[in-house]
């Protein structure tokens, strides 16, 4: 099974980033976290790295289903989405598979909840 599924898309890097907020959005996920890895790369270790951003997703109604079926699953949230550009102009989207993560806690209860928040990261990653 793999964990995540992606989509290469044809934007400059920031409006890639820009657009896949906004497909979050629309599916009813905020960004809680933004963490920019070229950035923190350069600032911790003085190296160069290629645009890449990963973006922390919350669905408040899922994430709230999911704590109250599993009180620790609080450890695999939020959802990360990665932006990273392959080369100028193009841009790669990747989104955790929520039933790949979820798979590894013996609770059935998150199943469901997981199949609907891979549904809404698998449209918002369709749309771009």
């Amino acid at each position: 099974m793999t964990y995540y599924f992606n989509k290469t898309i044809h934007l400059p890097f920031e409006e890639a980033n820009t657009r896949v907020t906004e497909e979050l959005k629309k599916e009813g996920f905020g960004v809680l976290t933004e963490i920019d890895v070229k950035a923190t790369l350069k600032k911790k270790l003085d190296v160069d790295f290629r645009n890449y951003r990963i973006l922390g997703a919350c669905n408040p109604s899922f994430a709230h289903q999911a704590l109250l079926t599993e009180d620790k699953v609080g450890t695999m949230l939020p959802c990360n989405v990665i932006v990273q550009e392959l080369a100028p102009g193009v841009v790669e989207v990747a989104a955790i598979d929520p039933v790949a993560s979820m798979s590894a806690v013996d609770n059935p209860g998150l199943g469901e909840i997981g199949m609907q928040v891979r549904a809404k990261l698998q449209r918002v990653v369709a749309s771009l």
